[in-house]
């Protein structure tokens, strides 16, 4: 059994890039939290053309409907920026490059 080396020294760009999920995760989160806010400090009077009362937990239901997608996309927004930031400080670096082939 043989191997075979081949060395080569090759440069390549090195740059930091946020990881989408984390950020999109984190606006989700500050979503849920911004819809129990809106229910704390909602009124829960009848309302006037039903005459019903909304519960605390439906209204809290129907402010995840608008609160989680805008915190979702803020958070995506947030990642775009930050990538679009860190191309400034993009660095090519060399990068010693070594492939091994094993022959039978």
């Amino acid at each position: 059994m043989s191997s075979t080396d081949s060395h080569e020294t090759v440069e390549a760009t090195v740059r930091r890039v946020p990881r989408y999920g984390v950020f999109m995760g984190i606006g989700v989160v500050l979503g849920i939290i911004a819809a129990g806010i809106l229910t704390m400090v909602g009124g829960y009077e009848p309302s006037q053309a039903l005459d019903v009362i909304y519960p605390p937990s439906q209204v809290f239901g129907f402010a995840l409907l608008w609160t989680v997608p805008i915190g979702l996309a803020l958070g995506g927004v947030a990642a775009i920026f930050l990538e679009r930031l860190g191309r400034r400080h993009d660095r090519v670096v060399r990068v010693d490059r070594e492939t091994i082939i094993e022959a039978d």
